[in-house]
């Protein structure tokens, strides 16, 4: 074999082990996204799951969690919805610290890319550090929400541009309505971690279950356990109406089903 050769040999090797590597950096890339990405019948089982925890009471869902779990799982009196709603969705957790007068205008970026980046029937968990008289959301963010298909939202801290809010339909629940902006006073913490909402740990994917009761969140492990326990209490109570009615008399009603 002459020198002329070889170089053309060796050159073609060299374009065969380019083109495996090319290839197999493809391939890997394609199996980590489809791990990533919930499959068809994954979205299915889901979003039937989630169908389920918006037709049982939130407040069954509550007792069936310290039933099952020991723990208070639900958020406080102070949690407050700007209309009537019932919704249930994956968490979507985002935290804003303090920094009081910043200027930096990329403070809040993170924010709005957790906003553009989460999937239909997502609930927006937002932590808002002694954010009781800041508006963590309003109408630009909640009418993106909207848009993209989210069930909702919970802000520990403040809700404004309601009227935008109850206009569209979109359901929040928080801690109270004020003017203000969190622009120059906050900066973004964090999404998709877990954080401390009025108290009640929530971790991203943990199912966020609201109604005129209140709003509860499920431990996304204990999702299926809980629902069952709940739908059974709930069939039990709404049984023991009729009951009540004939018998006028709820020991009768909690002696027939053991529900109370």
């Amino acid at each position: 074999m002459n020198k002329l050769q070889y170089l053309k040999l060796s050159r073609k090797s060299s374009f065969v082990i380019v083109g495996i590597l090319f290839i197999g950096a493809i391939w890997q890339l394609s199996s980590s996204l489809q791990a990533q990405s919930p499959s068809g019948s994954q979205l299915i089982e889901n979003e039937g799951l989630l169908d389920s925890y918006r037709h049982v009471e939130v407040a069954s869902v509550s007792d069936a969690l310290e039933q099952l779990t020991g723990r208070k799982m639900y958020l406080s009196h102070k949690m407050q919805p700007i209309f009537p709603a019932r919704f249930a969705g994956f968490a979507v957790t985002v935290k804003l610290s303090k920094d009081e007068g910043n200027k930096d205008p990329g403070a809040l970026s993170g924010m709005l890319a957790a906003i553009d980046q989460g999937a239909q029937s997502s609930v927006w968990v937002m932590v808002v550090e002694d954010g009781a008289d800041i508006a963590g959301m309003g109408g630009l963010m909640g009418t993106t929400m909207s848009a993209r298909g989210y069930a909702g939202a919970v802000i520990e801290g403040g809700v404004r541009d309601v009227g935008q809010l109850r206009k569209i339909g979109f359901p929040v629940y928080a801690t109270g309505i004020v003017p203000s902006t969190s622009v120059g006073h906050y900066r973004f913490a964090g999404a998709n971690i877990p954080v401390s909402c009025e108290g009640v740990e929530v971790r991203p994917g943990d199912i966020v279950a609201a109604d005129g009761d209140g709003v509860v969140i499920v431990p996304r492990a204990k999702a299926g356990e809980v629902l069952a326990l709940a739908q059974e209490m709930d069939f039990k109570e709404h049984s023991m109406y009729s009951i009540i009615e004939k018998y006028k008399s709820i020991q009768e009603a909690v002696k027939r089903f053991g529900r109370l």
